[in-house]
């Protein structure tokens, strides 16, 4: 890729800059203080169960919503006192489809263009690249209805890329789409971090989906919870472990306290938690002599992370 939708604002500027936000709809507070940043270049991912205040984040963001309280910048414009220059510094791809079926896509890029005032020469040469950017070059002329899930929603990311702005937010980018679909999205959105140095912020309720982010935000009953890289949120857990699996999981578990470990009986069998598992394979097999033996190592995932986080809703930042 080249000739994209770089960065706006000055050096060591944040994309975007959230300090003490606070979101009310009425009597219920959506959005608690919550404190979010990112550097120019960085996917970050919003997880959280539904109204945690992903989406509540975003509208203030995307500047479709305003705060009750604390302070929001674009590249360091404020959305409450720049609007505009907010919004020319990002795009927006949400959860609802809204291309005009009836146009093509070709059409609607250049409905956008007019949008945002884009000169004529400008918006057919950018145009000309999105639809190269996003393979759509012989779907040009083709109506949206005719189109699958998976490429209008490439139509969206490339119309929501064409004024060029550094931040692009996305609201549950992949909901809807078949598994090829949402491979296909998240390639995309990859090389639009590598290549031209677009911020991403997405929510989503996809697990697998928050590992391609840089940073992982999850947030609960609108607080962030946990922060930091998916490596680093699951070895926060210390919970890797050799699951030992037997004819005889009572003996193996009386083994292996024989040996000095301290084993814990679940469904899959008995847990021997430790920072290392892959070191300790070999001790834990020579302790043990039952029948049926299995063993497998496991490490902590993000439904691990995810399901700790909503236990406990404590903070835990990087």
């Amino acid at each position: 890729m080249s000739g994209g939708a770089g960065a706006a604002g000055g050096a060591g500027v944040p994309a975007y800059e959230v300090r003490g936000l606070v979101v009310r709809y009425g009597k219920v507070t959506a959005v608690r203080r919550v404190d979010v940043s990112s550097p120019p270049g960085r996917i970050t991912a919003l997880l959280g169960p539904n109204g945690a205040g992903k989406s509540s984040l975003l509208r203030v963001l995307s500047t479709a919503a305003r705060a009750d309280a604390g302070s929001v910048r674009i590249f360091g414009h404020d959305v409450r006192r720049s609007p505009m220059a907010a919004r020319r510094a990002l795009g927006l791809v949400f959860q609802e489809r809204t291309l005009d079926k009836e146009l093509s896509v070709e059409r609607n890029l250049w409905f956008h263009a007019r949008l945002f005032g884009m000169r004529r020469a400008d918006a057919r040469g950018r145009i000309a690249l999105m639809l190269e950017l996003f393979g759509l070059q012989d779907r040009a002329r083709r109506p949206v209805e005719e189109l699958s899930g998976g490429l209008a929603r490439r139509v969206e990311i490339a119309r929501a890329l064409l004024h060029r702005p550094g931040l692009l937010l996305l609201d549950e980018p992949t909901n809807g789409l078949d598994p090829s679909a949402r491979s296909a999205v998240w390639a995309d959105l990859t090389r639009l971090r590598d290549e031209l140095g677009v911020t991403v912020l997405y929510s989503t309720h996809y697990m697998d989906e928050a590992e391609y982010a840089d940073e992982i935000v999850i947030m609960r009953d609108g607080r962030v919870v946990r922060q930091g890289s998916a490596a680093r949120l699951k070895s926060s857990l210390d919970s890797s472990r050799i699951v030992v699996a037997s004819a005889d999981d009572a003996l193996a578990a009386t083994q292996l306290r024989a040996a000095g470990f301290a084993p814990l009986t679940g469904p899959d069998g008995v847990a021997v938690h430790c920072p290392d598992p892959e070191s300790r394979v070999a001790d834990v097999v020579r302790a043990l002599d039952v029948p049926g033996l299995t063993l497998s190592v496991r490490h902590p995932s993000m439904n691990d992370v995810y399901l700790a986080a909503a236990a406990d809703g404590q903070v835990s930042t990087r």
